[in-house]
């Protein structure tokens, strides 16, 4: 079972504002005008202490009106194939349309789980109106408002209830996956590791379709490597193998416990880039960025150390991450990046030993204490790694809710100075004492 929910439905009706509410940030442009959802819509989603990845489909249809109704349909078919869980978006104020029944038709012979969010409720008179999409047959039906957010939380609740959390079971080969735009050199890294042709390399972006998994064994290195389809740049949005890439991109990005982010050399870090590093960092995923095609760079205009630099301020605040010039094509530095793939996934499992933590720890508090709010002081009395799968650690004190995110953010930069977790996100939470 995967933990992607995927919004789907016909334009207009409010999916975009939706997910924004999930995710907790404005992050899609949101018009009245149909089919306006142009940024790339995924984003993670924490409920009920279960987090989730959650796509809009919104931003992958085109604008003329033959396509339309076809391309919608095919998105549902691909949301169907590669989602975990789907939610699919009708408006209450234009009633049932014709192409909100050819998606139900499609929905309802799924066994995955649908629930079909009946939007723009809010007030009684929409109440009594929204019974007749009962009529879709869909037992798992919410009445909400996704501007206002009221009946959001319902849908969460139930929706949480088929997303599962697996920790990842002890003794098991360490998987990586490589992630990054079309076109950057994925296929071409696979192939250079694992010294066969897998996959069909060519310059016509986007032609790996599914992600492989393969079991890497040489040089006493062991692991499963995750390659996948590439992520898109909007402004190549012709067709759904788009979004069909994009599902599978985070579907591999679930999986893993390492990312290998690649970026081209020339184009530099671009958004698309930081949408996966961003999701990457919220899913705990290891992180290693690879900047391939470094043999085609200009060195005069641009050294290594400047390139590294202005790609560790697009990161920051996270930036404790290794960052590798390769060329996946002449074989250079390839096998560095796999040790250093490996390092970070070492560095993930790290466990520091509760006495080191609190002499290293207690020492950095003393220093530099945590700032009193309102007048009261704030006592950091002890400190413990929690037993998650990737680096957690809880601070207790007597005002955990008022420690402000710049001491937070000391703590974490006292735990990296100390011990190694490169690579790594790290989660620092505050309880009472």
């Amino acid at each position: 079972m995967n933990n992607i929910v995927a919004i789907v439905g016909r334009p207009n009706v409010g999916k975009s504002t939706l997910f924004n509410r999930l995710i907790g940030e404005r992050q899609a442009i949101i018009d009245d005008t149909s089919g306006v959802t142009r940024d790339r819509q995924y984003g993670s989603c924490i409920w009920n202490g279960k987090t989730f990845t959650v796509v809009d489909t919104g931003g992958f249809v085109r604008d003329s009106e033959d396509v339309f109704e076809a391309a919608i349909r095919s998105q549902v078919k691909i949301a169907i194939e590669e989602a975990g869980v789907i939610i699919f978006m009708v408006d209450v104020t234009t009633g049932t349309t014709d192409l909100d029944e050819q998606v139900a038709d499609m929905l309802r012979r799924t066994d995955k789980p649908v629930f079909l969010a009946v939007n723009k409720v809010d007030n009684h008179q929409r109440e009594i109106e929204a019974n007749e999409f009962w009529g879709l047959g869909f037992e798992e039906t919410h009445f909400l408002s996704s501007i206002t957010g009221s009946g959001s939380g319902e849908l969460l609740d139930a929706v949480t209830e088929h997303i599962t959390e697996v920790e990842p079971e002890g003794n098991q080969l360490p998987k990586i996956a490589i992630v990054g735009q079309p076109n950057v050199g994925k296929s071409s890294l696979t192939n250079a590791l694992l010294g066969e042709d897998r996959n069909i390399v060519t310059d016509i972006a986007g032609t790996t379709r599914d992600s492989i998994h393969t079991r890497y064994n040489k040089f006493g290195k062991e692991f499963l490597l995750i390659d996948t389809a590439g992520i898109r740049k909007k402004s190549k949005v012709h067709e759904n193998l788009e979004f069909y890439s994009v599902m599978r991109a985070i579907n591999a990005l679930e999986e893993a416990d390492i990312i290998i982010l690649m970026i081209d050399a020339q184009t530099g870090v671009e958004a698309q880039d930081m949408n996966i590093f961003r999701l990457a960092q919220r899913r705990n995923k290891g992180v290693v960025v690879l900047v391939n095609k470094w043999d085609l760079v200009e060195k005069e205009t641009n050294t290594a150390r400047d390139y590294e630099r202005e790609i560790k301020e697009r990161l920051a605040p996270f930036n404790d991450v290794p960052i590798l010039f390769v060329s996946a094509l002449e074989k250079q530095r390839i096998f560095q990046a796999v040790e250093t793939a490996l390092e970070v996934y070492e560095n993930r499992q790290r466990k520091i030993k509760t006495a080191d933590l609190n002499e290293v720890m207690l020492a950095a508090i003393e220093r530099y204490g945590p700032p009193a709010h309102r007048g009261r002081l704030i006592k950091i009395k002890y400190v413990t790694q929690l037993p998650t799968y990737y680096p957690a650690f809880a601070f207790f004190c007597n005002h955990p809710k008022h420690v402000k995110e710049n001491y937070k953010n000391y703590l974490e930069n006292q735990l990296r100075k100390h011990f190694n977790f490169t690579g790594v996100p790290i989660s620092v939470f505050f309880r009472q004492k």
